[in-house]
């Protein structure tokens, strides 16, 4: 298979992401809500099941959200 059928195969089905542009800044949104909560819950209760429970969600909530807010406003990454 040439580069050039490859590129023609390509276009016709374009890429659509999951969530799309009008909805990533109440997801971005959700997710900060949720991890900044996570992260209340796990300061108040430190323990090794809380790390499971809170910790590693509130981080991972954190992190997609952070990224979500940052291309809802324009600033891709």
């Amino acid at each position: 298979m040439s580069l050039n059928e490859v590129w023609e195969a390509a276009s016709a089905s374009p890429y659509t992401p999951l969530i799309s542009k009008d909805s990533q800044f109440s997801v971005g949104f959700t997710l900060l809500l949720s991890a900044f909560i996570l992260t209340g819950l796990f300061g108040l209760n430190r323990s090794f099941l809380s790390i499971v429970s809170f910790g590693v969600p509130a981080s991972l909530a954190f992190g997609f959200g952070a990224v979500y807010m940052i291309c809802a406003v324009g600033v891709y990454v």
